[in-house]
């Protein structure tokens, strides 16, 4: 994969923040104490009057992110994401995904890539979580590019989102006027052998290994399923139909994420053989970010053994 510029996605999900400031008066933005870290910080630069900090008090952060959407408001409300899924979990069951209210919970510092602050700061099940709620949307953008497109679209968009953005700066994939759409998936690279699905900054570790496979012959189709729900269950019939297996792989837990999504669709609708990459119902620890990655199994070259052990199964089916 050519040399990428790398950016951090907080970084721009505050440049659109400012931006929602400047354009849209109905915007609010909330905050539980952590706005240099959430970068919504970058909100309360254009519009201190429309930027409420809550302090360290996540619950109360929810609650009145629901009553301002109650009337009439675009609530943006973020922390970490093992705060946002976790400590206010059932502020967001019952406030905003049960009146199904338009609030926008973005949550940072998702994944393992949050490195030294270890097992406490790294959300690896916040997707199964938010995913398993009734009206609410689930994104997970694959750059800061993305990131940007996603969070304009998704202060569009009426009802309930959660979307979980990294920590580091990784590399960029998607043009810097990419445009968003939620529930659609993107397809980076065709191919023919196996369809290679994956979720944030997975998605580059999936070229990655796409370009490892070009060496050995294999053609895969490079996916980016930015939406986990709704999933774009039409991309990956299409994409399955035609090469015959599936990898996914994401920075979260093979339980309750992109993997299991695909799972159930392929189980009730395209029996394919599938390997999902992800972490394997472990917490994490405190590392660098790149010694996670290859410690829990989430490097190209992870994704490379993954679409051979999908090939195999394949070839064995036909036999």
């Amino acid at each position: 994969m050519s040399e990428k510029k790398k950016l951090a996605q907080r970084d721009y999900y505050g440049k659109a923040l400012a931006t929602l400031a400047a354009k849209d008066s109905n915007v609010i933005v909330l905050d539980a104490d952590l706005a240099g870290s959430t970068k919504t910080s970058e909100f309360k630069k254009v519009a201190p009057e429309r930027f409420v900090e809550v302090g360290i008090a996540e619950q109360n952060m929810i609650g009145v992110a629901s009553g301002l959407a109650a009337s009439g408001k675009t609530a943006f409300a973020s922390t970490f994401a093992v705060f946002a899924s976790g400590r206010c979990w059932e502020q967001i069951r019952l406030s905003v995904a049960y009146p199904k209210l338009n609030v926008k919970i973005v949550a940072t510092h998702c994944g393992i890539s949050v490195g030294e602050d270890g097992a406490s700061h790294q959300a690896l099940e916040d997707l199964a979580i938010m995913r398993a709620l009734p009206n609410m949307t689930v994104i997970a953008p694959a750059d800061a590019y993305e990131t940007y497109a996603a969070t304009m679209a998704i202060a569009n968009y009426n009802g309930p989102v959660y979307m979980r953005l990294g920590r580091s700066e990784f590399p960029t994939i998607m043009p810097e006027d990419v445009k968003f759409e939620i529930g659609k998936a993107t397809v980076m690279r065709e191919g023919c052998d196996v369809t290679i699905i994956g979720v944030g900054q997975m998605v580059a570790n999936c070229l990655d290994a796409s370009e490892e496979l070009v060496k050995e012959g294999i053609e895969a189709e490079v996916i980016n399923m930015s939406t986990i729900k709704p999933l774009d269950i039409g991309t990956i019939y299409d994409s399955v139909s035609k090469t015959g297996c599936c990898v996914t792989a994401e920075e979260h837990s093979i339980i309750g994420g992109l993997g299991s999504a695909v799972a159930e669709f392929l189980s009730q609708e395209l029996p394919s053989p599938l390997t999902r990459v992800g972490t394997y119902d472990v917490f994490g620890e405190s590392g660098s970010p790149n010694a996670l990655f290859e410690k829990y199994g989430l490097t190209a070259a992870d994704i490379v053994n993954a679409v051979h052990r999908s090939i195999d199964k394949k070839t064995e089916m036909k036999q």
